[in-house]
């Protein structure tokens, strides 16, 4: 089967908010008060400029990559182009869908969650009890619902996708310059004491929550047959989407910071909001924080459901997994069926509850990181077989910014081993992670008995074709 030719309908700007809104998620209103905590203002500033810096050498692996083989799918396709050995480009591929997952499963439980903040009431129904947490059919019913809102979205084209993201990226934008200028204007400067938190040791505790924060540059590499400009600039916008999300981060932290105090901190839930809330003495402006909250939900679970249904298709139509996932609509032009699939997940994810919200996040986190890896190695092999590539958006010192994006990534994978503090946690972490892959092998495994003389290059012909 080959490769639809999907319209080209991104903007600069599109893909700028598309990484920007796919990063910036819903943590940083929950993660804030945990970075000052730890770390203090100072402290946290030195931990995302030195994670930032660290996610910019994994990323200038990915901007040379997208720019060069500007094809439906990203990393995986990079990863068959350097090796032909199947397997290594479907783990890569199934590694990275993982973490897209595991975001839009989180996403769906998430909203439920800010919606009690914004609108406690007694939810009704009770179903059944999954990690010590009660689970209710009014509460599912919210993450459910709005499952399918973001589903259709994406079903009906990309257009509609498209807006909803700019303008509600452009809201939790907003949303962090007022926190930073109020906290400016408002807040109080003795509250920044301690300015380094615990030393050494918060950092450190900032430092391992980086990969989840920065998860979403590289759903850039799975649209990028879809941009409609020079491929030199998709790897400028790539770079430029992980800068703005530091930035974003290093507001979102002085705003906390001069608005609470040390005590306030340590006893806040929602410590932006009530940052908010405090200088304001409104709890109306901390329901506005929320409210962006809620719009960085919708930005970073739409990016997903964008990049995973990419890799999804593009896995299928190379026989990776059913065919049944490259189905495209004939009018609206979108990847449906991989679309359907990611949303179904999306609607059965709140049925587990509120205690599932760390599984899927730090369980999906490997996955990511794991593609990190395999990307980062690609691109080395690459650079060494096809020197003659057209490189628009080519990295100088290209051998040390390769071989610190593979020492980074095999330093990301250790966090989430069991000697590490950030460990997964047994059973339930492990036993998701071990699904995952078991599903993979098995799909792996049957796609295997049907593949008959099939190019795994990422050599696909670009022609247009169609797909039934």
């Amino acid at each position: 089967m080959e490769e639809h030719k999907f319209s080209k309908s991104f903007s600069l700007i599109d893909l700028l908010f598309m990484a920007t809104g796919a990063m910036l998620g819903w943590g940083w209103v929950v993660l804030s008060g945990d970075w000052v905590s730890h770390a203090g203002f100072g402290g946290t500033a030195i931990a995302f400029g030195i994670g930032g810096l660290l996610i910019i050498f994994i990323g200038l692996t990915y901007a040379e990559l997208a720019s060069s083989i500007p094809k439906t799918g990203g990393g995986m396709v990079f990863v068959l182009r350097a090796f032909k050995p199947k397997i290594i480009g479907y783990f890569a591929a199934w590694s990275v869908l993982f973490g897209y997952v595991s975001v839009i499963t989180f996403e769906a439980v998430a909203l439920p969650t800010v919606i009690d903040y914004i609108l406690p009431f007694d939810h009704l129904g009770h179903m059944w009890t999954v990690g010590g947490d009660d689970v209710f059919f009014t509460w599912v019913i919210i993450g459910s619902v709005g499952s399918i809102v973001l589903t259709s979205l994406n079903y009906f084209g990309v257009t509609p996708a498209k807006v909803v993201q700019n303008v509600l990226t452009l809201g939790v934008v907003a949303a962090g310059i007022l926190l930073m200028v109020s906290g400016l204007t408002l807040g109080d400067t003795s509250n920044l004491d301690p300015m380094f938190g615990s030393g050494v040791g918060g950092i450190m505790t900032v430092l391992v929550m980086i990969p989840f924060l920065f998860v979403g540059f590289d759903v850039i590499p799975q649209i990028s047959a879809e941009v409609k400009s020079p491929p030199h600039l998709i790897g400028r916008i790539l770079i430029g989407s992980i800068i703005v999300t530091v930035v974003f981060y290093v507001l979102i932290a002085f705003g906390v910071s001069m608005g609470l105090t040390e005590g306030q901190i340590a006893g806040s839930n929602l410590a932006t909001a009530d940052a908010m809330r405090a200088m304001f003495d409104s709890r109306l402006m901390a329901n506005i924080i929320v409210l962006a909250g809620v719009a960085g939900i919708i930005t970073s679970w739409n990016a997903f459901i964008i990049g995973g249904s990419r890799i999804l298709y593009a896995m299928s139509i190379r026989k990776m997994i059913p065919e049944w996932f490259s189905r495209i609509h004939p009018k609206y032009n979108t990847p449906v069926n991989a679309i359907l699939f990611l949303g179904i997940l999306g609607v059965i994810a709140p049925l587990l509850g509120h205690a599932s919200l760390n599984w899927f996040v730090n369980a999906g986190g490997i996955g990511i990181v794991l593609g990190y890896l395999i990307v980062s190695i690609s691109f080395l092999k690459l650079r060494k077989t096809e020197p003659e590539l057209n490189r628009p958006f080519s990295i100088k010192r290209w051998k040390v910014i390769g071989l610190i994006a593979i020492i980074l990534s095999i330093l990301f994978v250790l966090l989430y081993m069991p000697f590490s503090p950030s460990a997964l946690v047994w059973p339930m972490e492990w036993f998701i992670v071990i699904g995952w892959y078991l599903i993979g092998l098995i799909f792996f495994m049957m796609g295997k008995e049907k593949d008959i003389n099939h190019d795994y290059n990422g050599g696909i012909n670009d022609e247009q074709n169609e797909v039934n």
